[in-house]
């Protein structure tokens, strides 16, 4: 683990720097206040510090206090190291920002243990921030394909039009399924057919701009939600995206399935809420389908394209 050891006494920085690598860790020295707050500003700051409470520049509690209003989802553990040994002085250490203290002279065996203390509880923050991370990621995202679940997607759409509203920078809502997916699940089973859906939105989201949104509409159908177009092809857009399923089979348990998408695309107009820029897009897609499958059809535009 690294840590900051920050004490302006040569030796006691030369001590604790020894003893703190015999036991594996990589340290950090800095030799006063001001040089141990510009080191845990960095983006690769150590997540313990050992601060001498009366240093040149900073002392070790206005280095606490300055680095817990710093903003940060695992804030480092700090531990001051004073000859103050006032009950008063500890408190006023403690609510600086200080996790724990350790006495002058240290005592190599309490130094250990404290130092254990915090990396244990260090290790206990990282893993309640993977765990709250994979809940908000479960909370958003469909659990078979990654792709963002239906709830998320409209949380987004709703956003996007009330950006839209302001900026008017073209955005377009596209809704595909694909093409005779029941096809897929009779003839091989729903384990492949669930391998299709992964592949599917492989492609999609290696084909799709970093601000453009995917996400699992229901079963075999997906939506797209493109920004920042302008006054871009509609139909030539989304037709690179039909394209690329078109021209990509997918490798399954079965071996190679090859799909095809239906599109319907629909570019969100002044007075549309979300559901009738989702439902524009959806009898567009029914249009694709009653014209043959494997093909783009725009809302308001005549006729439907498959490149």
């Amino acid at each position: 683990m690294k840590i900051l050891v920050a004490d302006d006494d040569l030796t006691t920085r030369l001590v604790l720097t020894g003893v703190l690598r015999k036991w594996g860790h990589e340290v950090v020295a800095a030799v006063d206040g001001t040089e141990a707050w510009e080191t845990m500003q960095r983006v690769d700051a150590p997540m313990l510090a050992i601060l001498d409470w009366m240093m040149p520049g900073l002392s070790g509690v206005e280095v606490c206090g300055r680095v817990r209003s710093l903003q940060s989802d695992q804030p480092p553990y700090l531990i001051l190291l004073t000859s103050k040994g006032g009950k008063a002085d500890i408190v006023a250490g403690l609510e600086a920002g200080a996790d724990d203290y350790l006495a002058k002279p240290f005592d190599p065996d309490e130094l250990r243990a404290r130092v254990n203390v915090g990396r244990r509880i260090i290790d206990l923050e990282a893993r309640l921030l993977e765990a709250r991370d994979a809940l908000a990621h479960e909370a958003t995202h469909d659990h078979l394909t990654g792709a963002f679940n239906r709830r998320a997607f409209v949380g987004y759409l709703t956003r996007a039009i009330s950006e839209e509203r302001r900026h008017h920078d073209g955005l377009a809502l596209g809704i595909c399924d694909v093409d005779e997916f029941k096809k897929i699940n009779d003839t091989h089973g729903h384990q492949v057919g669930d391998q299709v859906l992964v592949g599917l939105v492989g492609i999609l989201s290696g084909s799709l701009r970093a601000h453009d949104v995917l996400g699992r509409h229901g079963g075999d159908e997906f939506v797209v939600l493109a920004g920042h177009l302008g006054d871009a092809d509609l139909g030539a857009f989304f037709e690179r995206l039909r394209a690329a399923v078109a021209g990509h089979p997918i490798l399954t348990k079965a071996g190679e399935v090859s799909i095809t998408l239906s599109f319907g695309v629909s570019r969100w107009t002044d007075d549309q809420t979300e559901d009738g820029l989702l439902a524009a897009a959806d009898a567009a897609l029914y249009r694709a389908k009653g014209a043959g499958r494997n093909r783009v059809a725009v809302a308001g535009e005549p006729g439907a394209s498959n490149g």
